[in-house]
């Protein structure tokens, strides 16, 4: 009996390292996450406008799907050094429009008898 007793705790301890090691691993991933999109902010701070970052706020409220890609495509661009300038309110409105475009319209026909 006594030995079963020993074999549960130890079966109980190697459970319990083993959730606090994915846990520790868990809470990891959270913190680079975190950091990951703190410097997509920093970048997105330093290359567009208040403007536009208020227009990319708002867009990421609406459609989060589109805002990630708009987000993306302009970090591309800051990391490429093709950004020169801040990139303001009208210049975000015409790359939002050249990824909006690049979606593939459906076309609804009705044939009558």
């Amino acid at each position: 009996m006594a030995e079963e007793d020993s074999d549960l705790e130890a079966i109980r301890q190697k459970r319990l390292a083993q959730l606090q090691e994915e846990q520790l691993a868990a809470q990891q991933a959270e913190e680079q996450q975190r950091q990951i999109e703190n410097q997509r902010q920093m970048i997105l701070k330093g290359i567009l406008t208040n403007e536009a970052r208020e227009r990319l706020a708002n867009i990421k409220l609406a459609k989060p799907e589109y805002a990630t890609k708009l987000e993306n495509q302009l970090i591309q661009l800051a990391s490429t050094g093709r950004v020169t300038n801040k990139i303001t309110d009208n210049q975000l409105k015409k790359l939002l429009t050249q990824l909006t475009q690049t979606k593939r319209e459906g076309k609804i026909t009705f044939k009558r008898r």
